[in-house]
């Protein structure tokens, strides 16, 4: 399974790092592994948060998530 740095999920969606941080904090965002200071995503958790964000509009998720 690959894994993606802060800096690399970062430069993948184009938000910033700081951004990632404080998802974290939160309790937001993809899953994680934290070893030590390093921080890594595993991609497919990556990609499930990524199938999970779909918007069919800007009212919200797509109807099939909502039932």
């Amino acid at each position: 399974m690959a894994k993606l740095t802060q800096a690399q999920l970062a430069s993948r969606w184009h938000i910033s790092p700081r951004t990632l941080e404080q998802w974290r904090w939160l309790g937001k965002g993809p899953k994680f592994l934290k070893i030590g200071a390093r921080v890594l995503y595993d991609e497919t958790e990556v990609e499930a948060f990524e199938a999970a964000q779909l918007c069919q509009n800007t009212h919200g998720r797509l109807a099939s998530e909502r039932l």
